[in-house]
């Protein structure tokens, strides 16, 4: 059970990631985004982050080996 939640965070966590990162691209054709100051631009950067890392950090717990999961480190970062 542990294997499939662990791989089910991942998935989720990297597809958040992937729509995230592609999706900053579109943010600078939307009219509101380009008023945005600076401390507006780092706090959305900061909030996709937290989310993403909110899926990968749980994953990575309780895929690993040494917290009783069925991973090594290494094949939870591959």
């Amino acid at each position: 059970m542990k294997a499939i939640l662990t791989i089910i965070l991942l998935v989720l966590s990297n597809t958040f990631m992937t729509l995230a990162w592609y999706g900053h691209l579109k943010f600078k054709e939307m009219k509101w985004f380009e008023n945005l100051p600076l401390l507006g631009i780092i706090a959305i950067s900061w909030g996709i982050a937290f989310f993403e890392y909110c899926l990968m950090v749980p994953a990575n717990r309780l895929g690993f080996k040494g917290n009783g999961g069925p991973f090594t480190l290494v094949e939870l970062k591959v």
